[in-house]
């Protein structure tokens, strides 16, 4: 079980050399879920699983209801802002707000992950 764990972090590792920091997130969230369920674990049951929180590098950045120019703004959060990475589509993350909204959608350009 240790060498699994082990064999995905070096494996993350090895990826985050070579992809962006948005591609990333989603490398990791992967091999963690990867490493999860061959332990028989479920992503949020698994003991010890740390979220990937990325931090808002604009003022005034739009948060939206869908990963695009085309979906309503719900908001905006300022550079500072940190924001829990859920999932990808395109150039867009969504994720939590902390302290606020869930679901939300940013612009990769916006997000330091």
């Amino acid at each position: 079980m240790k060498k699994r764990i082990l064999a995905a972090a070096l494996v993350i590792s090895g990826l985050t050399l070579t992809a962006g920091p948005v591609a990333q997130a989603a490398q990791a969230a992967q091999a963690m879920q990867s490493a999860q369920s061959t332990r028989g674990l479920s992503a949020p049951h698994a003991a010890g699983q740390q979220a990937f929180v990325c931090t808002v590098n604009d003022d005034r950045v739009n948060f939206r209801g869908g990963p695009g120019t085309q979906y309503p703004v719900l908001g905006q959060v300022n550079r500072g802002q940190q924001f829990t990475y859920r999932n990808q589509e395109g150039e867009w993350v969504m994720g939590d707000l902390v302290g606020g909204r869930t679901g939300v959608w940013i612009h990769y350009a916006y997000l330091d992950c």
